[in-house]
């Protein structure tokens, strides 16, 4: 399995200089990739959980790639109704352009009412328009002039160039039925946050038969998991990450024996109130990587 590192793009402290020394972090310890999540309008709501400031992560994106060369980049995920597909379809094709070591495109339907309220988009629509916007966002990245009529986006010759090096793996987020589904339509890894092992149980082999009925590949698992490590085990119950370091080696181990191609590392609690230092957030990792799996190799220890 390859290792990623959920990037922290937010919150009191967080600036160009510390988001670069967490990637330079990352990339030193050996995580392969790493993550950025999204938000456009910090909203109150939004703002009690993430809040500000709040760095654009396609624009942090292009920031890293020029200065953090080696890591693999990409979004935890990006709510695709927020912008129009064709702008997120350049955004990604650009970005894996300018990165060396590409980029990873995750989607997602978000959760925050009112930030869709101030965009002005219906978030009782959100999955129709995700799954529509998705459908238009590849066949940009598979034809130099495409046109597309949907029930949210229409255009006709539009040029795409430049086309992404190769087609950019999608990655769906969400742990519910409709972002199975989703992942097994339009996916290539399903992208679950917080997950438990009955869940993955569950899941994996509903994903499977809806791809086969689509006729596609089965996505890859590719899992962020919240580290919560304590001294003394969780509950069997409790979500992959949380608990001792034994138990995060086995969670590991049984995500591998799942069939689990990555997995992303997030170091945050929850809430700002709960957040440790940037430093805190390092000594995590370097447990990680010391204790648990060497990301470098994916050998667990």
């Amino acid at each position: 399995m390859r290792y990623g590192v959920n990037l922290l793009n937010f919150g009191s402290g967080t600036t160009p200089d510390s988001l670069v020394r967490q990637a330079t972090d990352a990339r030193d310890l050996g995580f392969g990739f790493a993550m950025i999540s999204d938000h456009i309008a910090v909203t109150p709501d939004v703002h009690s959980v993430y809040p500000a400031p709040f760095y654009d992560q396609f624009v942090l994106a292009a920031h890293l790639a020029g200065r953090v060369p080696g890591l693999r980049l990409g979004t935890t995920i990006t709510v695709i109704p927020y912008r129009h597909p064709l702008q997120t379809a350049r955004l990604a094709a650009n970005l894996d352009r300018l990165n060396d070591a590409g980029f990873i495109l995750g989607a997602g339907v978000g959760w925050s009412r009112a930030e869709y309220e101030a965009l002005g988009v219906p978030f009782d629509e959100r999955g129709a328009i995700t799954d529509e916007y998705l459908a238009a966002i590849r066949a940009s990245w598979t034809e130099e002039t495409t046109s597309f009529k949907g029930r949210y986006v229409s255009y006709e010759g539009i040029h795409n160039a430049p086309l992404p090096a190769a087609q950019l793996p999608v990655w769906v987020g969400g742990n519910s039925p409709a972002a199975q589904r989703r992942a097994a339509r339009l996916g290539e890894g399903w992208h679950p946050f917080m997950p438990t092992l009955d869940v993955l149980r569950t899941a994996l082999p509903r994903i499977a038969a809806e791809a086969e009925a689509a006729g596609r590949p089965v996505p890859d698992l590719v899992p962020r998991l919240q580290l919560r490590l304590t001294p003394q085990p969780d509950t069997a119950d409790r979500p992959l990450g949380h608990g001792s370091v034994d138990q995060l080696r086995a969670d590991l181990e049984t995500l591998a024996g799942l069939g689990a191609t990555d997995v992303l590392l997030d170091t945050y609690p929850g809430t700002p109130g709960e957040r440790g230092t940037a430093d805190d957030d390092r000594r995590t990792l370097e447990l990680v990587a010391e204790k648990v799996v060497d990301p470098a190799t994916g050998v667990i220890r």
